[in-house]
């Protein structure tokens, strides 16, 4: 292991990989022991009173926090853990990459060197690994991308992705596809203000707990921020007028545009960006209604990621040390949870302590085609914004007054994160409902393209994207071009098809090329739509 000035493999030094690998070697054969030991806040700053960027991280730990050091061997590090119990359990080794990188992502901090390292306890699954990384490289979003000519960042605006027309009609076919589901189950859309004066962040907390995420400026002396989420607007939406019991369940939805101050060193494609969209949702309820609207919730992220063709884990995070609330309602929201994960009918495992300290909360996780895992969706109970914000809601009894449990919920997350995940997992074949590019029209011949036009005409106004290859190419180069540009259907007409009406259809995929009406082959793409292949 590498670790001189600095953490997680961060260093000043370069590396040689083969060096790295012949000592990785010695230590797997000498079975060195991992040793976890605690020490007081003292002793570590002793410890690595040498080190400025340990002595740092340090001092920025709770004062609360318990400090761990791990010994290997001569080495004594700084390090949460937990490890492996010694060097012998790692039998298959690889430097991956190394890497520039300011420290704690800072530009005006010390520039360092990133070395990027993995292990796994046989050749095997090494083996694996690599594949899959160099497989997920080939089909990297940003690369897809700029081929399809859906986005574009610049360096004028770093972090907020400029679409393109293609990939703005991707990006509204996904909230589409969320907002028909929302007619269905019951939520409202409204749309909140995208900066607020920062005695809301007072309020909620995230001025003492996210200031530093958050773009602020001032106004007439008066100091305001970006939202980086959507929940305290919508606390002052259920806030603005008395409110009764028959109102809940409330699903307050909203595709607000977020701001989050995102180091420059952090910026990641469309995964980690400092402006995006979410599919945000807060559902305010009654106690007694939290399991139905949990298991409401489970159904619809399970209904989208079955169309997206993502499989996915659930854990229910519970209560930590420290919580707000009383033991006996976070009793009573674990147990809702419990129940609705168990009628869910999916396999679930419990992340012990590892809720927020506001209310427990259910971890979803999917694997893409390339099995890697995303988080995407959320689903999180919270007692602490409805006691901040004092929301009341007039119960059964009208002279007594409770207040409502709030459930955050995203089913895509990020629409930019979501996109990314897509754009990998599909390789970039987008399916027919989802597809920017779903038809283009190849004309034979010059006398074929008026025909052309017409076809090109009449599905446009069945509502599908449909373009026309006009260029004088020979149809071949136009079928391959039509071809590596994904479209679904390449549909070639000549003197033929503009005889009897008909088009010679070509699936994506297929060599095979078939007759079809004009009506039959608007009912098919319809069809395609209904069942989002």
């Amino acid at each position: 292991m590498v670790l001189l000035n600095g953490n997680m493999l961060v260093v000043k030094l370069l590396f040689h990989g083969t060096l790295l690998f012949f000592h990785f070697c010695i230590l797997m054969q000498e079975k060195q022991p991992f040793e976890r030991i605690e020490v007081t806040r003292e002793q570590a700053l002793e410890m690595f009173s040498e080190n400025n960027f340990k002595v740092e991280i340090i001092n920025d730990l709770p004062a609360d926090k318990t400090i761990t050091v791990y010994r290997c061997g001569p080495l004594v590090d700084l390090c949460r853990g937990p490890h492996i119990p010694n060097t012998s359990f790692a039998k298959a080794f690889a430097c991956m990459k190394a890497s520039s990188a300011y420290w704690r992502g800072n530009k005006d901090r010390e520039s360092l060197q990133r070395v990027y390292g993995i292990s796994f306890p046989d050749q095997k699954r090494l083996k694996e690994y690599i594949r899959q990384i160099e497989e997920a490289k080939k089909y990297d979003h940003r690369l897809l991308g700029t081929k399809q000519e859906l986005f574009f960042c610049h360096p004028l605006s770093p972090g907020s992705w400029f679409f393109l027309p293609h990939g703005t009609r991707i990006y509204n076919k996904l909230m589409g596809f969320i907002r028909n589901e929302y007619w269905k189950r019951g939520y409202e859309e409204v749309k909140s203000p995208n900066m607020y004066n920062m005695n809301l962040w007072e309020t909620s907390g995230h001025a003492a707990n996210y200031k530093e995420n958050m773009f602020l400026f001032e106004i007439e002396k008066q100091e305001f921020g970006l939202k980086p989420m959507n929940c305290p607007g919508h606390c002052l939406m259920f806030q603005h007028r008395v409110r009764s019991y028959r109102e809940l369940p409330l699903r307050m939805a909203d595709f607000g545009v977020l701001h989050r101050n995102e180091a420059s060193g952090a910026l990641t494609g469309l995964t980690r960006v400092r402006r995006f969209q979410q599919d945000d949702a807060h559902i305010f309820c009654r106690e007694s209604q939290v399991k139905e609207e949990v298991k409401g919730v489970l159904e619809f992220i399970d209904y989208a990621y079955t169309v997206f063709g993502f499989t996915y884990d659930l854990k229910l995070s519970t209560r930590p040390e420290k919580y707000l609330g009383d033991l006996e309602t976070w009793n009573r929201a674990e147990a809702a949870l419990t129940e609705a994960l168990n009628q869910s009918g999916k396999p679930w495992q419990i992340n012990e302590g590892d809720g927020a300290f506001y209310g427990p909360k259910i971890d979803i996780s999917v694997s893409d085609a390339l099995n890697r895992k995303f988080q995407c969706a959320t689903l999180q109970l919270d007692f602490q914004l409805p006691e901040r914000f004092k929301l009341e809601y007039s119960a059964e009894d009208e002279a007594k007054r409770e207040k409502p449990v709030m459930i955050h919920r995203a089913i895509l997350g990020s629409v930019e994160r979501m996109f990314a995940i897509l754009l990998e997992h599909y390789k970039g074949k987008w399916p027919f409902w989802l597809s920017p590019r779903q038809a283009i029209v190849c004309p034979v011949s010059e006398k074929s393209q008026q025909y052309a036009m017409q076809v090109r005409d009449w599905i446009h106004e069945a509502g599908y994207y449909v373009d026309v290859d006009m260029t004088d190419r020979k149809i071949q180069k136009k079928i391959r071009e039509a071809q590596l540009a994904q479209y679904n259907f390449i549909l070639v007409v000549g003197e033929e098809e503009m005889n009897t009406k008909k088009v010679s259809v070509r699936v994506r995929d297929s060599g095979d090329f078939s007759g079809m009406s004009i009506e039959d082959l608007l009912n098919h793409f319809q069809a395609e739509t209904e069942v989002f292949h």
